[in-house]
């Protein structure tokens, strides 16, 4: 049973071919309620339980091991990018998933509990930058570099006032990254990208 079962009762579910990808865990399910005609007053009422539903729900089916999901490269990069810089996550995601997700990919040592921003912190992605630099200890604009491969992860990085780089090795081609401050194929052009900012 899905949390948006189990919660509202809803059984179909369906997108209203809207694009989701880069958007927050919270706008995702609020869409998919209202689409359903969830009065929104009720979607408000429960939305708290809905987000630890849906922590539970994804605990339980989470694979043990994410490995094979990560980039190739990315681990190096990681770890080469956490011994010169300081690193947050930023993500659309519940933050216990965020941080699930990382651990079971193996990759969740560099984004210690306590920093970043999250679809827990704020439903609308653009809140996220400001709310990770804040965590980091307003940690200043011009010295905050936003990676992602969606262009809501552009968008965030913009309604922040912070330089961005497009990282076109998930749903979207360099084209549609290309309001991005830079854009790269592969993780292993990361460091030089940061560079060059």
């Amino acid at each position: 049973m899905s949390s948006m079962e189990q919660v509202y009762g809803v059984t179909k579910l369906h997108s209203g071919g809207v694009e989701l990808a880069g958007r927050t865990d919270p706008e995702i399910a609020r869409h998919f309620l209202l689409l359903a005609e969830v009065d929104s007053k009720r979607v408000d009422a429960h939305f708290d339980e809905l987000n630890r539903t849906a922590v539970e729900e994804f605990a339980r089916i989470c694979p043990e091991d994410l490995s094979d999901r990560v980039n190739p490269g990315m681990p190096d990069v990681l770890e080469q990018l956490a011994a010169e810089h300081g690193m947050s996550l930023v993500t659309g995601n519940l933050e216990p998933i965020a941080h699930l997700k990382l651990k079971r990919a193996g990759i969740g040592h560099h984004f210690p509990a306590g920093q970043g921003g999250f679809g827990s912190d704020h439903e609308d992605r653009s809140e996220l930058p400001a709310i990770a630099r804040q965590r980091a200890g307003d940690h200043p604009r011009e010295d905050t570099v936003v990676i992602g491969d969606t262009p809501r992860d552009i968008a965030c990085a913009r309604a922040d006032g912070v330089r961005v780089i497009g990282i076109a090795t998930g749903p979207y081609a360099v084209a549609e990254l290309e309001d991005a401050d830079a854009v790269i194929t592969r993780a292993e052009e990361l460091p030089a990208a940061i560079a060059s900012l």
